[in-house]
């Protein structure tokens, strides 16, 4: 937690390899003090085949998972960072967006969760 996936069109990844991307995107969401560095985790998901606005146009769209307990402004913040640190690397792509989802703690459960369960 919390988790930072990349949308985009195949063609993005011909400006910046996939891991360069990955760094600026944990850079970003390093920098907003927000989490755990060791906790965040990012993927890239390209596509081949889409649509936007019925057109094939470029796009860029960060969805980010987070556990519940920061704030409306700690979290449009969040998404203003990330989208001006797209557009500053992609002056050309004319979609590019971000959104934020929280997890509730009462019924989120991972692995090591799990795990200190069975211990007890």
């Amino acid at each position: 937690m919390p988790h930072f996936i990349m949308d985009c069109s195949e063609s993005v990844l011909d400006s910046y390899s996939e891991e360069f991307l990955i760094e600026q995107i944990h850079e970003v969401a390093n920098a907003s003090g927000l989490f755990d560095e060791n906790d965040i985790k990012v993927r890239l998901n390209p596509f081949k085949k889409f649509s936007v606005g019925n057109k094939r146009e470029d796009f860029i769209h960060v969805f980010a998972h987070i556990m519940q307990g920061r704030t409306v402004e700690q979290k449009a913040n969040l998404s203003k960072q990330m989208v001006s640190m797209l557009m500053a690397l992609f002056p050309e792509v004319p979609n590019i967006a971000m959104n934020i989802s929280d997890f509730e703690k009462a019924t989120y459960c991972n692995r090591v969760m799990m795990q200190q369960g069975e211990a007890e």
